[in-house]
């Protein structure tokens, strides 16, 4: 699963980052103790080798001449009660890039190596002390920049979707060993350990709650990504002044001149605790000019990829034209100018459609009259259903895994469908309870963890 190195040696990282006034370097592995006291000198006489886990000490780093360094304070973390699950050492110094890059030379010289990118959280996953979605969900919490993506991270560092995982595959291996039992003692034909239909029924509920999280995934990686919301319509809509309101800038060029917007303009924006990726495209319309068509198609391209449809027309003139929408996509038909019209206008054009299939909305992206309520509404798309029972996945790898488990899932149920020999139903059952496993990391090759940590930053 990893390299015998992962064990035997001890690794040393600068773990935060430039600016501040505290720089920790981090230290893991076997030798963690014993370098860190050939250059560190405690204010007091217990030696860190006689210090109980989780301690502060106070006291110096100095050079191999004895020369001071810096002031720090020392934490020891003894295996297996450390991030890692190994002896580890933390020193909290001055942020001087001297101090800190000098240290790392000292420990060097003492016998430490300079870690890998993400070698930290990968021995804690191969020391046991988390599973490798909870250990992807590391890196997922550091590059978290909402509170929706933050909270999406905890619950999976937290071992929720972990859980569900587990669930689904112990469900799995249970039949799973019912049926090689009955292949052990296939030549007593009067013994029976697998009903059928009741296995089937079972293989239905697992199948869904796969679907379910699988589904899930357009939602977790709008939540990472950002929720992509096209904002299409015809020309001189207001489309632009639009995307500027909603993204507090003169983002895109507004103008009297039809066909202005002629490529895709988009930017993404916190709402709400919520990362939105607004998209601005060309207006929507028959032309002769080359650009300008161009420009259209891309609109209708980047259409197709959004999961929410702003469909902007100009209020004052009222003729909704047709706009593709895909299944799983939301349409919202937003009724712009509306500072223009009586309250009794926006109440013909708005009122009497909560029956509709798609929300119907009045606002005036000039004044902002109705930003609110539109923000509102995408807040309440953004936010995840009953259906996902509070697991959503977000990473595509266990996207493709669920995937490809619920493919091998519904093979099983064809099987059972046909009569298929048992052998061969457990063929396919076990591939779909392997696809689960290489979800949490129980028989995931060595190639795939090795990618998995090396996007991850170094001290990480």
């Amino acid at each position: 699963m990893a390299d015998s190195a992962i064990s035997s040696d001890t690794i040393y990282a600068i773990a935060t980052g430039t600016g501040g006034a505290i720089g920790v370097v981090r230290l893991s592995g076997p030798g963690s103790i014993s370098a860190a006291e050939a250059v560190f000198k405690p204010c007091g006489h217990t030696p860190l080798s006689e210090r109980p886990s989780s301690s502060l000490v106070y006291g110096t780093v100095v050079d191999d001449h004895g020369e001071t360094l810096d002031d720090v304070v020392v934490s020891v973390y003894r295996a297996p009660h450390s991030y890692t699950g190994e002896d580890c050492i933390e020193f909290s110094c001055h942020n001087s890039p001297y101090v800190l890059h000098t240290l790392c030379s000292l420990l060097s010289r003492h016998g430490c190596r300079l870690a890998a990118p993400g070698e930290y959280t990968q021995r804690a996953f191969v020391n046991g002390k988390m599973d490798l979605s909870q250990a992807e969900a590391v890196a997922d919490l550091i590059s978290s920049t909402t509170s929706a993506s933050h909270r999406l991270a905890i619950q999976q560092m937290k071992g929720t979707y972990s859980q569900a995982i587990r669930s689904l595959r112990d469900a799995l291996l249970h039949i799973a060993s019912l049926m090689e039992l009955e292949l052990d003692f296939g030549d007593h034909e009067e013994l029976e350990f697998v009903d059928r239909s009741e296995v089937r029924d079972k293989l239905k509920q697992v199948l869904g709650l796969i679907h379910r999280l699988a589904d899930s995934f357009r939602l977790g990686n709008a939540i990472k990504q950002g929720l992509p919301v096209a904002i299409v319509g015809d020309t001189n809509v207001g489309k632009s002044t639009l995307l500027n309101q909603l993204l507090g800038e003169d983002r895109a060029i507004v103008s009297p001149v039809q066909g202005t917007t002629r490529d895709v303009i988009e930017d993404t924006v916190n709402i709400g605790g919520h990362l939105f990726r607004f998209i601005d495209t060309a207006g929507l319309r028959h032309t002769d000019d080359p650009v300008e068509q161009i420009g259209i198609r891309r609109a209708l391209d980047r259409l197709s990829q959004a999961q929410i449809i702003l469909h902007v027309v100009d209020a004052t003139q009222p003729s909704v034209s047709e706009v593709p929408v895909s299944e799983g996509q939301q349409l919202v038909t937003v009724y712009n100018k509306a500072d223009l019209l009586r309250p009794d206008q926006i109440e013909q054009l708005t009122g009497g459609k909560a029956s509709t299939t798609h929300p119907v909305i009045a606002i005036s992206a000039k004044t902002g009259e109705g930003l609110q309520a539109l923000t509102d509404l995408l807040l309440d798309f953004a936010s995840p259903t009953d259906d996902t029972q509070g697991v959503i996945v977000s990473n595509l790898r266990h996207y493709q895994a669920l995937q490809a488990a619920g493919e091998a899932a519904q093979r099983v149920l064809h099987g059972f469908d046909i009569n298929l020999p048992t052998d061969l139903i457990s063929q396919d059952l076990r591939e779909c309870i392997d696809h689960l496993s290489d979800i949490i990391g129980e028989v995931t090759s060595d190639d795939v963890i090795h990618n998995i940590f090396a996007h991850f930053c170094v001290g990480k």
